[in-house]
């Protein structure tokens, strides 16, 4: 894959983002999506690329905050995730089929989010505790979680807001993000491998970025141990609402 200097700044920002927002800043790591296809200008390899990356970042998150997830909101989530991940695949599998673009399935992800925010604010606003928090919540992020991350790597911002909407402390919030992503991308390696998203090519590309994973790691745990939680959340709603706007515009 030959990238021009830019496009290797580019490349070499993405993988540091991916590191931060793994242990640090979540959410941060969905403005990697328009920014590796940008570097890649392919948005096969770009997805494929940046699945490798996360798949990284995700092994230092789990080793950083393995004791504190919450498996039961897991377990809650994991059947409809898969219900998600297969009509990602109906839905590329039909777009391929009738040559469609998938930036209208990208915006249509992007309209879905900016409707869970909305919600989320005036859950947090007016105190509406009687929102769903068990399984009808559950189905309803597990599905379009699944969905958005078979389609672009897009969960980030759906799952986040999930866990938001459980008011889980920032150490448990931190864990249970991280089993969730580590299981949930290493099981799209071998999809996306069959998809062709990742090839020779794209791995060598992230063989060359590793380091950039690991720096932005270490700098996201650190970053982490000093943001307090009413600014840790603020943060996390913030870049999910940036990154909506990120996926209106992907192209």
């Amino acid at each position: 894959m030959t990238l021009d200097p830019w496009q290797w700044t580019l490349a070499a920002l993405c993988a540091l983002l991916t590191g931060v927002a793994k242990t640090g800043v979540p959410g941060l790591g969905i403005l990697v999506v328009p920014l590796m296809l940008f570097a890649v200008a392919d948005p096969k390899q770009s997805t494929g690329a940046a699945l490798v990356l996360m798949c990284a970042a995700d092994l230092f998150a789990v080793f950083f905050y393995r004791r504190s997830a919450q498996w039961p909101r897991l377990l809650q989530l994991f059947p409809w995730v898969g219900a998600g991940l297969c009509l990602g695949v109906l839905a590329l599998h039909l777009f391929a089929l009738y040559r469609c673009d998938e930036i209208l399935l990208t915006r249509l992800i992007a309209v879905i989010v900016l409707v869970m925010i909305v919600l989320h604010l005036l859950r947090r606003r007016l105190a509406l505790e009687r929102l769903p928090r068990g399984w009808g919540a559950a189905a309803a992020f597990g599905v379009v979680a699944g969905f958005a991350t078979t389609l672009a790597n897009a969960a980030g911002p759906v799952m986040n807001l999930y866990l938001l909407s459980m008011a889980l402390p920032k150490e448990e919030f931190m864990g249970t993000g991280a089993w969730f992503f580590c299981i949930i991308n290493l099981a799209k390696v071998p999809l996306f491998a069959f998809q062709e998203r990742i090839t020779g090519a794209t791995l060598a590309l992230d063989a060359v970025l590793l380091p950039g994973v690991v720096l932005g790691a270490l700098l996201g745990r650190r970053l982490f141990a000093h943001v307090p939680q009413q600014l840790f959340e603020t943060i996390v709603l913030a870049l999910a609402t940036v990154a909506t706007v990120a996926l209106f515009l992907h192209r």
